[in-house]
């Protein structure tokens, strides 16, 4: 992981809405590092703060953008070891580099939003969710460690989240992914926020005459479920094809190797291939938004998701996918065994999918930005 690229230590003041724009950590191309490279195409040239960079990664989608980092990327750690940082990360965000800046715009699901502006600089915080393992998945994260060092993470997560409300406090708005993150926000910062969907690259999928399998493209970690989904694949008899990596893919492969198809981490040309072969996309877990539902109709598939989430405002029931009240073997096993999926229109499809297209996001963003700042007497 290559050092950042360091813009001069005294940049020239910017002009009206130049914001400096700051993400949580730019380590992997996943959903939320593509939302994040469409914020930043709205301000060409701006520059950007993060905790952590990988150049070789984001480095392509950031061009022209100048990154700045914390001190923790000297230690160069990766995608994989990222989270050993955990207690440290708080203070790090606090000491990003924002000063000289009257706009700040954080893409933030974990630490970003505490950035230190200016003093009557405006903040506008995109939020994902609030930080999950703090506040929704505690369990989820102790889990992950050993027991000997449960303890040690409970008492991190703790001052995290003291700090986590506090830094709420400085942003002067936030921006929820969905209505369900929306709720969120306000259940736990106490902070009210508009909705902005995130961004999909809606265009670039062309729908086909399916094949004879379902999908799942999710990252590969327990809580995402997917071995629910592969047991009912399994009783229903229906072929099932897994893209995504992660620490749950040993464990996956053992148990469903013999009858689901893992393809790994593939490329957005095969995915944009993958998507309209498909029958339906699989959804086993709630999800903030859930990039990959709206990428599926875009592909004029229909999709099978519980109906809670980001996915309760992607998805028509009835016309675009099948809404389950709660996801199980057994619901997921009669809804493959039972629904035609054929017989949703590939047209009414895409057109959903149309809502939440790049162009709109774009300028969405820009809007909701130049609100705040001309709130701030700008």
């Amino acid at each position: 992981m290559p050092p950042a690229t360091q813009p001069p230590d005294a940049p020239p003041r910017p002009g009206p809405l130049a914001p400096v724009l700051v993400h949580d950590y730019l380590l992997v191309y996943r959903g939320a590092e593509r939302s994040f490279a469409q914020i930043a195409a709205c301000w060409p040239g701006a520059p950007v703060a993060s905790l952590l960079y990988d150049h070789e990664v984001l480095g392509p989608h950031l061009q022209g953008h100048p990154v700045r980092t914390s001190r923790l990327q000297r230690l160069s750690v990766d995608q994989q070891h990222f989270r050993r940082l955990l207690p440290l990360y708080p203070a790090a965000a606090e000491r990003l580099p924002v000063s000289g800046h009257d706009v700040v715009v954080s893409s933030s699901s974990a630490f970003a939003h505490g950035v230190r502006p200016d003093p009557g600089a405006v903040h506008v915080c995109y939020c994902y969710t609030p930080f999950r393992y703090a506040w929704f998945e505690r369990e989820r994260a102790a889990a992950e460690l050993p027991a000997p060092l449960r303890p040690a993470l409970a008492a991190a997560l703790a001052l995290i989240r003291r700090w986590d409300v506090e830094a709420s406090q400085r942003v002067t708005h936030y921006i929820a992914i969905s209505e369900f993150c929306r709720e969120r926000i306000e259940r736990t910062y106490g902070r009210d926020s508009e909705v902005i969907f995130p961004p999909v690259d809606t265009e670039r999928f062309t729908p086909t005459d399916p094949e004879d399998f379902l999908l799942v493209v999710t990252e590969l970690v327990r809580h995402k479920n997917v071995e629910v989904a592969l047991a009912a694949a399994e009783r229903a008899g229906r072929p099932i094809k897994v893209v995504g990596v992660g620490p749950d893919l040993p464990r996956l492969e053992a148990l469903h190797g013999h009858h689901a198809e893992f393809l790994g981490r593939i490329s957005d040309a095969e995915l944009t291939e993958l998507h309209p072969r498909a029958l339906a996309l699989v959804v086993p877990n709630v999800e903030e938004f859930g990039i990959a539902a709206v990428e599926a109709q875009a592909a004029g598939r229909p999709v099978i998701a519980p109906d809670d989430g980001g996915t309760r405002e992607t998805v028509i029931d009835g016309e675009t996918g099948v809404l389950l009240p709660r996801v199980d073997v057994a619901t997921l096993t009669e809804v493959m065994t039972t629904v035609d999926f054929t017989r949703f229109r590939p047209e009414r499809c895409v057109e959903n999918a149309s809502r939440f297209s790049e162009a709109s996001f774009r300028s969405q963003i820009t809007r909701a930005v130049e609100r705040a700042a001309a709130q701030r007497g700008r």
